[in-house]
């Protein structure tokens, strides 16, 4: 009897190291998943904000150019007849379209979604489960 009492003990042991085990392959799991979702969603904030910026410096480099050489234009057609009217034309529509880009700039940065917002949420969805009681 005493033979098959300390088997039992050695298996549950055995028992309860590889529950263990498997208890901490499964955290390691979540862990490594919730990681790489993390590592994800920053290369593609990363990616967002690298070609917003790289296409507002083109946009500013054209409107620039287009800018100077339109209220070139405007002067010169304007500048023998109506001398204020040539400069304050170009300068109300330049204020007129700096309120309106600083206008876009404020919604584009309100409206992109929080940061790690899907990471996050699989986080707190462990949570619960864990937390959860049958």
């Amino acid at each position: 009897m005493s033979v098959e009492g300390q088997d039992t003990g050695a298996g549950q042991r055995m028992g309860l190291f590889d529950s263990v085990r498997t208890l901490a392959a499964t955290l390691l799991a979540i862990g490594h998943t919730r990681l790489a979702l993390l590592s994800t969603e920053w290369e593609e904030e990363r990616l967002r904000l690298g070609s917003m910026l790289l296409w507002a410096l083109v946009a500013l480099f054209c409107a620039g150019a287009g800018i100077v050489l339109f209220t070139l234009l405007f002067v010169m057609m304007l500048w023998d007849s109506h001398r204020i009217l040539a400069l304050g034309m170009p300068a109300s529509l330049f204020v007129l379209g700096a309120g309106l880009s600083w206008r876009v700039v404020r919604i584009k940065a309100r409206s992109k979604p929080g940061l790690f917002s899907s990471s996050l949420a699989e986080l707190s969805k462990d949570r619960d489960q864990l937390t959860a009681r049958p």
